[in-house]
């Protein structure tokens, strides 16, 4: 009797306990009631995040799309910079002068190697921003004004999912 191949479904198993949610359990308070973070749970918000006054509070779908984009950057960035360090890598085979290469050759070839290594810093400085935002909503601190420590404001958030700063400090930012 052969052995049943369990593997993609172990994997599919992998993949759907990473997408769901951990469910926090409910706390109740010493008086015996359950705190206010638990009845927003039940109504399916994530209050933990940080919203301007009038904002809604963040729902659960709301944080899941966002950090889908977040992620999704997180592997578009990922490939981005491993093609950029690759075309690097190539760039820097062909070298300098040589047989083959004249003066015109090796300044194409170092203007193009710049523009790579340009594109490469970008792209992990971006990386950084969206790992550290996903670490943020991890923690529950997504949301907040690096400068000034008040919210950024929802709106900004689902168009820019990596800001640190809120519209105000970042237009003081930019007077600069």
């Amino acid at each position: 009797m052969a052995a049943k191949n369990t593997a993609p479904v172990a994997a599919a198993e992998t993949r759907a306990a990473k997408k769901a949610p951990a469910k926090k359990p409910t706390r109740k308070a010493a008086d015996g009631k359950a705190s206010k973070a638990d009845s927003a749970a039940q109504q399916g918000r994530a209050v933990e995040l940080a919203v301007r006054p009038g904002e809604k509070p963040w729902t659960d779908r709301e944080v899941a799309d966002v950090r889908a984009t977040l992620e999704a950057d997180e592997e578009r960035l990922q490939v981005e910079i491993a093609a950029a360090e690759e075309e690097i890598s190539q760039l820097l085979r062909q070298g300098g002068e040589g047989a083959g290469h004249d003066q015109a050759d090796v300044g194409s070839n170092t203007f193009e190697r710049d523009q790579e290594m340009t594109m490469a810093r970008n792209a992990k400085e971006n990386l950084i921003l969206v790992q550290a935002a996903l670490t943020r909503i991890d923690q529950g601190e997504y949301g907040v004004c690096e400068s000034c420590g008040e919210p950024i404001g929802k709106m900004r958030l689902q168009a820019f999912p990596r800001a640190t700063l809120c519209m105000e400090c970042k237009q003081r930012q930019e007077r600069r």
